[in-house]
Parts: structure tokens; C-alpha cells; sequence
């Protein structure tokens, strides 16, 4: 296996720190030594403690409005589309689980700049949801009288609390947790006879014996 970047050693005991002693409770100095660097390694790869945080905000973040991007672009119907936005979304929780703990615990630390960067790819992911599934109920495949809103809300709040309760030992795969959201979701938006289309059934737990 290829050795870590100087980069990527930094951020690792970065999201080790603050996890462990929260953001205020570690200094340049600690991750300096911490990470077998110097403080010119560290300004090289980052301005600031603030950058380092901001970035470890932005990688996952950016994975998912990427994929959600990618979902839109390279599937042809609202169904495809939302099913592959959740499937990477849950997957999210076990690619960047330091990332996303560390996130929740110190976001409120990010300086304004880079807090409304965050918040701008957040906004964005959300409206490609709120489309799909606007398309979705235009397409006759989602049950017309949903929100987009408060539907889009909804997943994106019942898939974000993942990251409470996944356990990366646990008995169940992040795949086959990812296709039980899929499941439980589409049997909440499909109208009756979008649940009856073949092409669907392959989302649905039933049909997919390997997760019974």
C-alpha cells in the first residue's frame, strides 16, 4: 500500500484531534507532532486551522453533490435518479464517517467565508433532489400530492442521521443499509402503479434476495 501524503497525515490526525478534544482543544502544534510534520509542512498544505477544518467540511460534502450531479446526468428517469442519490448519500457515512463527526460537532467553529461555501454545495444538492422528485411527480412516477419540499427534507433529514447510529462492524453492509433506504423510500413516493413497473422492482428488498 502506497504511503500517505504529508497532506493527507495531516488531515488524518486532524479528524483524530478533534473528534477526540474538539477544535479549540488542539493546537497547529499538536497536529504538527502528531502527524511526524513540521509547521512548514502544515502551512504548505493549509493557511490556517481554519482551512484544515473547513476542508475536512468540504471533501464529503462534495462527494455527495458530485454523485447527486453524476445521478442526474447519467440516468434517464426521476426513479433511477433518486435511488442512485440515495444509495451514494448513505455510502457517504462509511467513506467519510470521521469527516461527518467531526462536522457535526464543530461546524459551528467554521469562519463565515468558509461556512457560506458550505452552505452554497448543501443548497445545491438539496435543489437537485427537490427537482428530481418535482420531475418525478410531473413523470406520474411519484405520488402527486407530495411537496418536493418536505419530501426532499425528509430524506435528506431520515439519511443524515446515519451517522448516529452506523457502525462500520456492524452485521449489516453500507450497501445493503443503502439499499434499505432505497426501499423504504421508494414505497413512500412511488405511486401504485410505478411500484407494479418491472423495471422498479430491482430497488425493492423483495426482489434482491441477497439482503432477506
Amino acid at each position: 500500500m502506497a504511503e500517505k501524503s504529508l497532506r493527507d497525515r495531516i488531515i488524518d490526525t486532524a479528524l483524530r484531534l478533534f473528534e477526540q478534544h474538539g477544535y479549540h482543544g488542539v493546537t497547529v502544534d499538536r497536529i504538527v507532532t502528531e502527524s511526524n510534520t513540521s509547521k512548514g509542512g502544515f502551512y504548505h498544505n493549509f493557511k490556517s486551522k481554519d482551512e484544515l477544518l473547513y476542508h475536512i467540511h468540504d471533501v464529503f460534502i462534495t462527494y455527495v453533490l458530485n454523485k447527486a450531479q453524476d445521478a442526474y446526468q447519467n440516468y434517464q428517469t426521476p426513479t433511477q435518479r433518486l435511488c442512485a442519490i440515495i444509495q451514494s448519500f448513505v455510502k457517504v457515512f462509511h467513506l467519510y464517517k470521521p469527516h461527518i463527526t467531526v462536522f457535526y460537532q464543530e461546524s459551528t467553529y467554521l469562519k463565515p467565508e468558509y461556512s457560506q461555501k458550505i452552505n452554497e454545495k448543501r443548497d445545491e444538492f438539496k435543489q437537485v433532489i427537490f427537482r428530481v422528485i418535482r420531475e418525478g411527480i410531473e413523470a406520474g412516477e411519484f405520488r402527486p400530492e407530495l411537496s418536493a419540499e418536505i419530501t426532499g427534507m425528509s430524506i435528506m433529514g431520515m439519511v443524515n442521521w446515519t451517522y448516529k447510529w452506523y457502525n462500520p462492524k456492524g452485521p449489516m453492509t453500507i450497501e445493503q443499509i443503502a439499499s434499505y433506504f432505497t426501499d423504504f423510500i421508494l414505497h413512500s413516493v412511488l405511486t401504485e402503479e410505478a411500484k407494479k413497473k418491472l423495471e422498479h422492482h430491482c430497488f425493492f428488498i423483495k426482489h434482491n434476495k441477497s439482503l432477506v
